[in-house]
């Protein structure tokens, strides 16, 4: 984990009551590591990112498949850091340029990012409103994909038993990908942006030849923005569940592509915001509605 956390020496200060005295302690602390990532393709510079090291090239692969240039295993062809991405020389390991299969086309000159986007936002770099929605060459509508709500409520805990790098630092997002049907976790990766994870469990499904991810559901530690509903659409995922609220716009998206959306999945509930057919419950009883909001 050496390049993945970081040790530092931090003051920690309990701020005491009438009752209870205040301490001050000083130790070592670990802190989830930043650093950006330039993702190139074929030598020309494509994006650059806030990441957590770690699963680089999924995570190349991932952005290439939520940017529309990818969709299928054979369109990526190999990755490899840039050796002298310093002037003195040195690799990095934060220069990563990406090789299409022949036939592919090279990323339109519009996708390129006119920033380094942060680790909390994905779509900052975007140079136009019209560039922010990308047409999806997978479909999610007609996914007979279904999933019990009793194995549904077990996802987050799943998730959470599988963040090694959280558990040291406290400062990571998590995606997991689950088989609908069996519940099974998949792949799961941490990374400080939430964006990055996605991309991460993404390049993975696509470098094991799962795209579309049909049958799978997306579960994510944060809340669920349209991005990360873009991001599961262009990955042909058809259920994303979030532990905290969904925008509206992320509801939009969901309800507009057929896709089933679930948030503030906590404990032994959720609010489901789009397609709820595909949620089964044994033994919910439907209660009074409480009004329109």
């Amino acid at each position: 984990m050496s390049r993945i956390t970081a040790r530092r020496r931090i003051s920690r200060l309990t701020v005491g009551s009438a009752d209870r005295p205040g301490s001050r302690s000083e130790r070592a602390d670990f802190l989830a590591v930043e650093e950006p990532l330039e993702i190139r393709v074929a030598g020309r510079s494509l994006a650059v990112t806030m990441r957590t090291p770690g699963h680089d090239v999924e995570l190349a692969a991932g952005f290439l498949v939520s940017e529309g240039v990818i969709g299928a295993s054979e369109d990526f062809a190999s990755a490899r850091y840039c050796a002298g991405a310093t002037a003195d020389g040195l690799n990095t390991y934060n220069v990563l340029d990406v090789s299409l299969a022949p036939g592919v086309a090279p990323p339109d000159p519009s996708l390129t990012r006119a920033f380094a986007t942060t680790s909390a936002c994905g779509l900052c770099g975007k140079a136009t409103i019209d560039s922010v929605r990308t047409a999806s060459r997978h479909t999610v509508a007609d996914d007979q994909a279904r999933l019990d709500a009793e194995v549904l409520v077990g996802f987050p805990d799943a998730l959470r038993a599988q963040q090694a790098v959280f558990d040291r630092t406290g400062g990571l997002h998590a995606a997991g990908l689950f088989d609908a049907g069996t519940g099974e976790l998949l792949v799961s990766r941490e990374d400080v942006g939430r964006h990055n994870a996605v991309d991460k469990v993404v390049g993975w499904a696509l470098m094991n030849d799962r795209l579309p991810a049909r049958g799978c559901a997306l579960m994510v530690s944060g809340r669920a923005s349209f991005e990360l509903t873009q991001k599961a659409l262009m990955a042909g995922i058809p259920i994303l569940a979030a532990v905290s609220a969904p925008s509206s716009l992320a509801v939009d998206l969901a309800v507009d592509a057929g896709l089933t959306l679930v948030g503030f999945l906590r404990d032994d509930s959720m609010v489901i915001y789009s397609r709820a057919d595909r949620i089964s419950a044994r033994e919910a009883v439907e209660t009074a509605k409480a009004g329109t909001p």
